[in-house]
C-alpha cells in the first residue's frame, strides 16, 4: 500500500470551504455607515436610496408578479375578488347610506364605486407597507439587498389590484348609468400617477418605523378607518361646505385632505365627465414628492439597524 501512495503522490492540499459570514447590522452597512467618524449626509442618503432602487427594478417586477400569484391562490375565487371585493363594498354603502340613511344622491352606486377603487388600492398598500419589512425577517438576515424594494413592490402590486378594478366600473356605467360615459377616463393615468407617490412614501416610511415600533399596524387600522370615514367617500364635498359655514377651521382641514383632492379628481374624470382641478393635484403632487424624500431618507437611515432589530 505505501508504493501506491508514493506512485500516487502527494494530496493536493484541499482548500478549506467558504462559509459566508451572518449578517448583522454591521456587515450589510455601507462603508459609510460601519465607520463612526462617517456618516453620510441627508442628500447622499436619498441619492444613493433611489440608485438603489431603480437598479433593482427586475427584483421589484419578480416580488409584484409573486405577491399577485400568492394572493390569488390563497382563496377559492383566486384573482376574481379583484373585481367582487370593490362591488360589495359598493352594496353594503348602498345599502346603508341610500337605504337606511336614505341620503338621495344621483346615480349614488357609482358615485361612491368611484371613492372605493381608489381607497382599496392606498388601504392595502397602507397595511401591506407596515408588514413589508417584518415580514421578510429572515430572507433580511440571510442575504444583503436595499429592503426598500419591499415596500415599494406592495404599492406597485396594488395598481395591478386598482386597473382590475375599474373593470366592472366601466361594465356598470355602460350598462346602467350610459350618460355618465365620456372621454375623461382616459386621464386616469395622470390621478393614479399622483396617488402612486403620495402612497408610496407612506407605506416607505411607516414600514421602517414599524420595525421598531410593532404598534403601528395596529394604530394604521384605526387610522385608515377614521380618514376614510373623514373624507368624501359616501358623500359630496358640498355637504361637509354647508356643515362647516360656521366653523371655518374644520372646513379648512377639510380642504387640505388630500383624499379630498384625490376623490374629487377621479370623481370629475369617472362621474361627472369633466377635467379635475389640475391646481390642486400638482399642488399634492409636490408635497407627496417632498414626502417620498422623507421617507426615504428615514428608511435609508434606519436600514442598517433591520437586521439588529428583526
Amino acid at each position: 500500500m505505501v508504493p501506491q501512495l508514493l506512485r500516487r503522490g502527494p494530496e493536493p492540499l484541499r482548500r478549506p470551504r467558504a462559509t459566508l459570514p451572518a449578517v448583522t447590522a454591521t456587515s450589510e452597512a455601507p462603508a459609510s455607515f460601519r465607520s463612526s467618524s462617517v456618516r453620510p449626509g441627508a442628500f447622499s442618503l436619498v441619492q444613493g436610496g433611489i440608485r438603489e432602487v431603480l437598479s433593482r427594478r427586475r427584483l421589484i417586477a419578480y416580488l409584484v408578479r409573486a405577491d399577485l400569484h400568492k394572493k390569488g391562490s390563497d382563496t377559492l375565487l383566486g384573482n376574481l375578488w379583484w373585481f367582487l371585493d370593490p362591488l360589495l363594498q359598493m352594496l353594503v354603502y348602498v345599502i346603508f347610506v341610500g337605504i337606511i340613511l336614505q341620503r338621495r344622491t344621483p346615480d349614488y352606486p357609482l358615485f361612491v364605486l368611484c371613492a372605493i377603487l381608489p381607497w382599496k388600492w392606498f388601504d392595502s398598500t397602507v397595511k401591506d407597507g407596515v408588514g413589508s419589512v417584518v415580514t421578510r425577517e429572515r430572507l433580511i438576515k440571510q442575504i444583503y439587498f436595499p429592503k426598500m424594494v419591499l415596500p415599494i413592490s406592495t404599492t406597485v402590486g396594488g395598481v395591478v389590484s386598482f386597473a382590475f378594478g375599474l373593470v366592472p366600473l366601466f361594465a356598470i356605467t355602460a350598462i346602467f348609468y350610459p350618460h355618465n360615459l365620456s372621454l375623461w377616463p382616459v386621464l386616469i393615468p395622470i390621478v393614479m400617477f399622483v396617488q402612486l407617490v403620495f402612497s408610496m412614501s407612506i407605506a416607505i416610511l411607516i414600514s421602517a418605523i414599524n420595525v421598531f415600533y410593532r404598534d403601528v399596524g395596529n394604530l394604521a387600522r384605526h387610522v385608515l378607518r377614521m380618514w376614510f370615514y373623514l373624507s368624501p367617500a359616501l358623500y359630496p364635498p358640498d355637504l361637509v361646505k354647508s356643515l362647516t359655514k360656521d366653523n371655518p377651521i374644520l372646513g379648512d382641514i377639510f380642504a387640505v385632505n388630500p383624499w379630498t383632492v384625490m376623490f374629487t379628481a377621479y370623481r370629475d374624470l369617472l362621474f361627472y365627465g369633466q377635467a379635475p382641478h389640475w391646481s390642486g393635484l400638482a399642488i399634492l403632487l409636490l408635497v407627496s414628492i417632498g414626502m417620498m424624500l422623507f421617507a426615504i431618507y428615514v428608511f435609508k437611515r434606519a436600514e442598517p439597524t433591520f437586521a439588529k432589530v428583526l
